[in-house]
């Protein structure tokens, strides 16, 4: 039997991370779980350092860009996930976005990662990699990934009751 006690979201804040969230969102009513929705901000500060750069200004660029996130994440989770769901929104930084993920779910004990992806051609995937591909490798759990556009799989009750008459 499967158990999921802990699904969590990780969004870049893109149209197939929307879809994830749905998914995971559906995962959590069905499954009866908890949902944790995280985002990675870039460390700004890191990245200064490995180039040229005026010091004095990054570590208000990085207030800015984790308030900004912040935001972002709160107006993804509507009140009724914090209800039913115990959704909690979940700041991470760190200038690799794969690794965060899983020490993340590592340190939370999550049951499943549910995570959008880009889908991009070989070249792309070569020259930039795959956040989606490290977590699936080095994640301490089950990942789904989901692709945009995807194979619709959730549809809302209004048409399943109807598909049923």
């Amino acid at each position: 039997m499967v158990t999921l006690k802990r699904i969590l979201v990780a969004t870049d804040f893109d149209e197939a991370a929307d879809v994830a969230l749905e998914y995971g969102r559906e995962l959590a009513r069905t499954f009866r779980s908890s949902l944790d929705v995280l985002h990675v901000v870039d460390n700004v500060v890191a990245r200064g350092l490995a180039g040229e750069g005026f010091m004095a200004a990054y570590p208000e660029l990085q207030h800015e860009v984790e308030q900004a996130a912040e935001k972002r994440l709160a107006e993804r989770i509507s009140d009724e996930d914090r209800l039913l769901l115990n959704a909690k929104p979940v700041i991470r930084m760190s200038s690799s976005p794969a690794l965060a993920i899983v020490e993340y779910a590592q340190a939370a004990g999550v049951d499943l990662i549910v995570m959008g992806t880009h889908g991009r051609g070989a070249m792309a995937h070569l020259l930039m990699g795959s956040v989606a591909e490290r977590v699936v490798r080095m994640a301490p759990c089950p990942v789904l990934t989901l692709k945009h556009p995807e194979h619709e799989f959730i549809r809302p009750d209004a048409l399943v009751a109807v598909d049923k008459a």
